[in-house]
Order: C-alpha cells, then structure tokens, then sequence
C-alpha cells in the first residue's frame, strides 16, 4: 500500500470493534463500530463516562491491543497487518503516550526519563541529550533536569511524562486522562501545554478526558457512547 499523501488523514479508523469475555460464555461489547479521522497537528478530545470505553479505544489506536474487527490507519498504512515484533517497533517509532499517572522511573533524573524511549531503541545518551533538553525547555522544565521524580511535583512529573513521549519525535501522542491526578489548576496548564506542543511541533493529540471544560480547548471533542463516537455538544454540559 502507498503511503497517504500530506493532505490525507494521519490516523484513519474504520469499524473498530472491541469485546472482552464476562463470563457464562457471553461478551461484554465495548467498541460497536467507531469511525473517526485525525490530521497531522490536530488535537481531538474524547469524552465520555468512566467505563464507557475511552482506555480501551486509545489501547487500540496506539497498537497496545488488537481489535476484534476493523482497521486503524496511520499514514496510510493499516496497523494491524503488522506482527506483533513489528507492531512493538510501530509503537516505539509512532506513537506517545501519556496515562493519568506518569509511571516515570524513580532511580532516573527528569532528563534520563525523557531520553528513555530513545536509550530504548539502543541510542546513546549523549546522542539525543540535546532533544531531551529542548522538551523539557519547551515545558519550562529545564531547570529541573538533574532532579529525580521525586523532587518534582506532581505537575512537574506529568509533564516530564509529556516530553518523554514526544522523545522519538513520534506522529501521534495518546494521553489517557492525563491530568485526571492533577488539581484543577495544574490540570489546565497541562492541557494549555499539550495544545501548544501540538501546534509548535505538528503533532496529533488524542485525548481522553471526562472534563470537558478542559475539553473545550481541543480542536474537536467527540464523545464515545454506547460504543460509537459522536460530536460532543459541549453547551448542554
């Protein structure tokens, strides 16, 4: 398959279905059929009630898991047809994520946790040092480099998070409730950075969030119910 041109879709989903088993042989139907399209630069939120399927969905957008049926696009390519071994090198190469809690590696400093998906694919520090201090910079982070997890505070640590899944410079970064541990003021400057990042280095973001006046920011906000997606109306919240 060739690749998309520049002005198709970076991420294109097509009737993605997802079930889990729930016992006495029957299945609990998650994804009914989603369908939605992201372009290069755009941040989509997704809303929706806890348990609806929102983790469940950017599991599979970011290959973490693979549908039932359906097929996900990321610049042209389906996803799926990959091997696992291929897939992992997909994640690693096109993809950022983001959780609500940072999970950054305590022994290792601020600028060691950034740099950790590229020391991954077998660089050396002193080779993306320089990327890794850029994103800390851009979060206003740069000070706190040499400081470990610990010493940071919690927005400090989860926007750490956010750099570090921009290291590998990846298309896509998928951010699951990422400032569902934060208050409401650290909550909104994150979401405030995403969309900045997004812009300043053309990344897509897709981001899972209950709240939907940080939602508002996004540039579209689709919500997930029932197991299909549809246009947030986000003036009867």
């Amino acid at each position: 398959m060739e690749d998309a041109s520049r002005d198709a879709p970076l991420l294109s989903v097509r009737a993605l279905r997802k079930s889990y088993p729930s016992g006495g042989g029957r299945s609990l139907q998650v994804l009914r059929g989603v369908d939605f399209e992201a372009r290069s630069g755009e941040v989509v939120a997704i809303t929706g009630e806890s348990g609806t399927g929102k983790s469940t969905l950017l599991h599979l957008l970011g290959a973490l898991d693979r549908p039932d049926s359906g097929s996900v696009y990321c610049r042209g390519k389906e996803v799926f047809s990959a091997s696992d071994e291929e897939l992992a090198a997909f994640r690693n190469r096109e993809i950022g994520f983001v959780f609500q809690f940072h999970h950054l590696l305590p022994e290792f400093t601020a600028l060691e946790n950034v740099a950790m998906p590229a020391l991954i694919r077998h660089q050396r520090l002193s080779e993306v040092r320089d990327r890794a201090m850029m994103l800390l910079r851009m979060l206003h982070l740069d000070e706190r480099a040499a400081h470990r997890p610990g010493e940071l505070s919690g927005g400090e640590q989860q926007r750490v998070a956010v750099a570090r899944a921009l290291m590998n410079q990846p298309g896509l970064v998928l951010a699951d409730e990422p400032s569902g541990n934060l208050d409401a003021k650290n909550a909104a400057h994150l979401h405030e950075e995403m969309i900045r990042l997004s812009r300043d280095l053309g990344c897509t973001f897709v981001l899972a969030t209950h709240n939907l006046a940080l939602a508002a920011s996004a540039d579209r906000v689709l919500r997930l119910e029932e197991g299909v997606l549809c246009r947030e109306k986000l003036d009867s919240a």
